[in-house]
């Protein structure tokens, strides 16, 4: 695959959290964006937040995007797909039907799209997630370090078991999309190649439409309410994360450089993170945060991680630099108290 090549790139989920970065950093590097939307809305709000982009950005509504088929009529002209979007519901009544199957279906249909013929499609970037990686019910050792190489244990049937929380079903959704993303490149041999991205907790200031707070990604829905004056602290499940902005350029490198084809990264900051550290951080950069972050917790602790994530492997082959931690709730706080509050 030749980046030489692209001139138009289709985003899937573009006017989400992680996706409407995506956009933005393709479009400041000139590229032109083909976004699906279920929300035409929404397409409407980012294309007049762009202004100078006009000429270069469009959104086609797909309403559900999981149905085979339904990517077949938007592929014309698209030299590339990242591909963003997932089902995420946490009061399912039926997790085999409402998140499992869902997942795989959209991976399958925009697969299956990018490889009809007469297609131009060089390359696919697909965000999984480290739900795929991480096994959440054992121990790892002292020093262990998860890697792109990891894969969750859980079963399609532990997953799809209607004794099953969201969360499980969630993760069991993240590792079988991704499978299926794999064995259709081994299976299909499609005239493009796949890079399947896993990021942990994603944080960072957001440029989709968000009407209100209630509305943020959940993520930096927990993050904001350490601002808010939540007590106690919330606990950490999962003790890596990433920038938003900086999973976007994984995202945009993923797709460029040619030397990624085929591969699977994890895409992590290898700073730890807490939210006593989110806490300690807004005190000192916000005068307002004194009074209302919760100071039942111990203030000064660095924050420690149970286990490893290698995502300098992510950063050196795609050219990446990660933000720190303190940036990262700075600019995001920031933006809540001035623009969305």
């Amino acid at each position: 695959m030749s980046a030489q090549g692209i001139s138009r790139v289709l985003v899937t989920g573009s006017t989400g959290f992680i996706g409407a970065h995506v956009v933005d950093n393709l479009l400041a590097r000139g590229y032109s964006v083909r976004g699906s939307t279920r929300s035409a809305k929404k397409g409407e709000q980012m294309k007049a937040a762009r202004p100078q982009y006009k000429s270069k950005l469009e959104f086609v509504v797909i309403e559900d995007f999981t149905k085979i088929g339904v990517f077949d009529s938007v592929m014309d002209g698209i030299d590339a797909v990242i591909h963003v979007a997932s089902p995420f519901f946490y009061d399912t009544t039926n997790n085999e039907q409402e998140l499992i199957i869902p997942a795989i279906n959209g991976v399958k249909s925009i697969l299956s799209a990018s490889a009809k013929p007469g297609s131009k499609v060089q390359r696919m970037v697909l965000t999984s997630s480290f739900a795929s990686v991480v096994d959440v019910n054992s121990t790892p050792p002292p020093g262990f370090t998860y890697t792109a190489s990891d894969w969750n244990p859980l079963t399609y049937e532990a997953a799809a078991d209607p004794k099953s929380t969201s969360v499980e079903a969630y993760r069991g959704s993240k590792k079988y999309a991704e499978l299926a993303a794999w064995d259709f490149i081994k299976d299909e041999k499609p005239q493009f190649d796949l890079v399947t991205l896993c990021p942990p907790m994603v944080f960072g200031p957001v440029v989709h439409p968000v009407p209100d707070i209630k509305s943020m990604n959940e993520s930096n829905s927990v993050l904001w309410s350490v601002a808010d004056g939540v007590d106690p602290l919330p606990g950490v499940r999962v003790p890596a994360w990433i920038d938003a902005r900086d999973l976007a350029e994984v995202h945009v490198q993923a797709l460029l450089k040619p030397e990624a084809g085929g591969k699977r990264f994890l895409a992590a900051s290898p700073e730890p993170f807490s939210y006593e550290y989110a806490a300690d951080i807004m005190k000192e950069k916000f005068d307002w945060a004194k009074d209302s972050v919760s100071s039942n917790y111990v203030a000064g602790q660095n924050p420690s991680a149970s286990y490893g994530v290698d995502g300098q492997t992510a950063a050196r082959e795609l050219g990446v630099t990660y933000r720190s931690f303190k940036d990262t709730v700075v600019d995001f706080v920031k933006q809540v108290k001035e623009t969305i509050l």
